[in-house]
């Protein structure tokens, strides 16, 4: 009898053990106390990474004990004791690093010298065998109104190909609500997943500005990042007379490491007014245009972070006009060094999760490393609903 009672005791602590809990952090300036969004939160224990969404808010379920440490690039990093932590919602307080003036950076070297050789080195950095877990979603807009909803869990595995990284997809688990019209556009079928993660990889979108035709076009200005003083700041910003360039780049780098750590690219609305429209049919009129991308830099590891595009255009049809917005997120929930073992079977060869039966497991969106705001959420199910 009393071997039973250990044995009920053993076991009943076994589960107590393993099972997960639910903690929310919310960040903010300590200062303005404002939340702080894409801030981001890393869990020690299990490598997770997490991203605060607009309200500064991220969720996870952890098992045992984990530090935590939380970044931005505008602040002073902050790593919490598992100890403090609350399973309801945990504030966050980090503090603006304010080391360094905004102050121009002179160097005998051109800008676009330095910015090739950064852009040359991160390529290298990033052209390696490796596989990252990501969570990628995706919001559509018809017409000012959501009528699109996709979202995954999807690991890549990384090769290197005539010194470019290229990528394996595999699905683990996918979720699609909403209905589109057949009519629009084969082009609103998402994102091109292994593009955009090559894209990110080789960096492709700085091939405008290394070009000897067009990087002409462009002033170059670097400057010593306002709030840390580890990184540089480049802005590349099309001339008043520029034929073709239109995209604004802002580039945040690791001088001493010739790394890249994060850069948007930007058509600002200036620009857009001067495009001229195409009224032929089956054209697309851009009307915004937003790419934002970091990377993590963690010893001698190197890869992709997050990348948020927002791409909207207007497609002209035979008889109407239809405004297109796209809105997509990637996140890195984990990478490790050890390549896939898969069969070709397995392997994701359509361009997008858009018409991949739903195969939900988890609760995976919960965990993700994007925390959905209320007013995502609602837009979520209102699209559910329409199935």
């Amino acid at each position: 009898m009393r071997r039973l009672i250990l044995l009920f005791i053993l076991l009943f602590n076994v589960c107590i053990f393993a099972q997960s809990t639910e903690y929310s952090i919310i960040v903010r300036d300590i200062e303005t106390q404002l939340p702080i969004e894409n801030a981001t939160v890393f869990i020690m224990k299990t490598k997770q990474t997490l991203i605060s969404n607009k309200d500064g808010k991220v969720t996870f379920e952890l098992q045992g004990a984990s530090n935590v440490q939380v970044s931005e690039t505008n602040y002073e990093k902050l790593t919490l004791r598992w100890a403090v932590l609350k399973e309801d919602q945990f504030v966050v307080y980090l503090k603006n690093s304010h080391n360094k003036l905004d102050e121009i950076v002179v160097s005998n070297e051109k800008p676009q010298k330095i910015l090739q050789k950064i852009v040359s080195n991160s390529r290298q950095k990033l052209a390696a065998s490796y596989r990252l877990k990501v969570y990628v979603r995706e919001f559509f807009m018809l017409d000012n109104k959501y009528s699109y909803y996709n979202d995954g869990l999807v690991n890549f595995q990384f090769s290197v190909s005539q010194k470019k990284a290229t990528t394996t997809l595999l699905v683990e688990q996918n979720r699609s609500y909403g209905l589109l019209q057949a009519d629009i556009s084969a082009d609103l079928m998402g994102y091109n997943l292994n593009n955009i993660m090559e894209n990110y990889s080789n960096l492709n979108y700085f091939d405008p500005l290394l070009d000897s035709k067009t990087k002409k076009e462009y002033n170059f200005t670097t400057k010593g990042h306002p709030n840390n003083k580890n990184y540089y700041v480049m802005s590349v910003v099309p001339l008043e007379n520029a034929k073709t360039a239109l995209d604004t780049y802002e580039i945040v780098y690791d001088p001493e490491k010739k790394l890249i750590v994060e850069f948007s690219v930007i058509i600002e609305p200036k620009n857009l007014a001067e495009i001229a429209e195409n009224e032929q049919i089956g054209s697309k009129n851009v009307t915004r245009s937003i790419v934002k991308v970091n990377y993590r830099i963690e010893g001698q590891d190197y890869y992709l972070l997050t990348a948020n595009e927002e791409i909207g255009y207007d497609l002209v049809l035979k008889e109407e006009i239809k405004n297109i917005q796209v809105r997509n997120n990637f996140i890195t929930t984990s990478f490790n060094r050890q390549n896939f073992t898969y069969k070709e079977s397995d392997v994701f060869k359509e361009k997008s999760l858009f018409n991949k039966k739903n195969k939900v497991l988890t609760k995976y969106w919960d965990i993700s490393g994007f925390t959905a705001t209320d007013e995502e959420k609602g837009i979520i199910d209102s699209l559910e609903f329409k199935l």
